[in-house]
């Protein structure tokens, strides 16, 4: 909430690598993320006045200081936003403005600090800033018996000068980092509802790429919870995306899936159906006028994720990159994560397991065993029906 009765702007603050691209480049990318700001307050139905935006901030001009704050630390490319009241940049009007947050949130006893930041030209100082706006809440709350402490203050005035106005605030919320989305390519993301492929699909998105889940639905081999499970996924993971589209492709591979366990060597089964993933996805690829595939593989993570499985894996991928945001994440790493994205809950919900796992699944397999198990297989037609199967669904 905002400690500053009349909070009328949230500063937002782009994200450390925007700032080292070229002047171009940044321009794009702040443009971007003025455009998703835009589509995220629609979204929820926030109202503001205006978006401002200047060199290395965007202003949000808003009555709803707090609730916009909240929505934009899950906006990508921003690393940080403040609810704040703004002022000019005359000496008199920052030290009113401090002094009314001061007295809203220094209590009896506590340590305080003044902290400040200015770009352009004026006739002080930031020292100037702090020395004054400190001795002024020192004089004014002396019956309250305030301590300057500028290592460990128990409450921070920080205020913001840029060429004529000052902002002044007291909370940063943390953002989400990374690039806007959309200044990427587009990826196709193989989405099973587990832990691990929601963080990966996360991990990419926080990178500026748009995604397209692509959900393999085992169907009778699992059944309808474990494709709940994957559509509620993709639910949390656009709350990250507003503004794009909101779009899972649902495969029939349950029968394919079959067929494997009937017609080639036991122990293959789980690479067998993940060589067909990547050639459904790529598929898919093609439609979406994507550039990548994205897995939540890690090394180890299992049978068929050992290093010399995943080389069997992306042979069967012919025009497109596998990439593999977790590989060598270790599964606290990646439940942290699945916990702060909101993912984690959703994919921890009991539902089937899929039947056709080998008791012994091969763990060093080999390229050539892979592909002489497909040779009496109609691959391509088993392809090519699964996409002609497949469904959209909006989430």
């Amino acid at each position: 909430m905002c400690l500053l009765t009349g909070c009328d702007t949230v500063i937002v603050r782009f994200s450390g690598e925007i700032g080292i691209k070229s002047e171009w480049t940044r321009r794009h990318y702040e443009g971007l993320l003025k455009k998703n700001i835009y589509d995220v307050l629609k979204h929820h139905s926030i109202s503001y006045r205006k978006i401002l935006r200047k060199r290395g901030r965007i202003y949000v001009k808003t009555e709803n200081a707090a609730e916009t704050a909240q929505a934009l630390t899950r906006v990508f490319g921003i690393s940080s936003v403040s609810q704040a009241k703004q002022t000019t940049a005359n000496m008199d009007n920052i030290l009113e403005t401090a002094l009314q947050l001061a007295v809203e949130i220094v209590q009896n006893e506590d340590t305080f600090a003044v902290r400040c930041r200015r770009t352009g030209t004026h006739p002080y100082s930031s020292i100037d800033i702090c020395k004054q706006v400190g001795q002024q809440i020192l004089t004014a709350l002396k019956e309250r018996n305030p301590h300057v402490n500028l290592s460990n203050p128990q409450r921070t005035i920080n205020i913001e000068i840029r060429e004529d106005e000052a902002y002044i605030f007291t909370e940063t919320l943390q953002g989400a980092g990374g690039f806007p989305v959309g200044s990427q390519a587009k990826a196709i993301c193989l989405l099973s509802g587990g832990i691990d492929s929601p963080v990966a699909c996360w991990l990419v998105m926080k990178r500026g790429c748009p995604i397209v889940p692509v959900y393999l639905d085992n169907s009778p081999l699992t059944d309808e919870t474990t494709t709940a499970k994957a559509l509620d996924t993709a639910k949390k993971l656009f709350e990250w995306s507003i503004g794009f589209p909101r779009k899972v492709y649902i495969i029939p591979h349950g029968r394919n899936l079959q067929t494997f366990v009937e017609k080639a060597p036991r122990k293959l089964t789980c690479l067998l159906c993940k060589r067909m993933m990547y050639r459904i996805a790529e598929q898919i690829a093609d439609i979406e006028k994507a550039d990548g595939i994205v897995t939540g593989e890690a090394i180890g993570e299992q049978a068929s994720q050992t290093m010399t499985n995943l080389r069997v894996l992306d042979e069967a991928a012919k025009t497109y990159p596998i990439h593999r945001p977790l590989l060598g994440f270790d599964k606290t790493e990646t439940e942290a994560i699945a916990r702060r994205i909101g993912t984690y809950e959703v994919s921890t919900r009991q539902a089937k397991d899929c039947t056709a796992a080998p008791s012994k699944p091969a763990t060093q397999a080999q390229v050539e065993a892979a592909k002489d198990a497909e040779a009496a297989l109609d691959i391509d037609g088993i392809v090519k029906d699964s996409v002609k199967a497949a469904r959209t669904v909006l989430v």
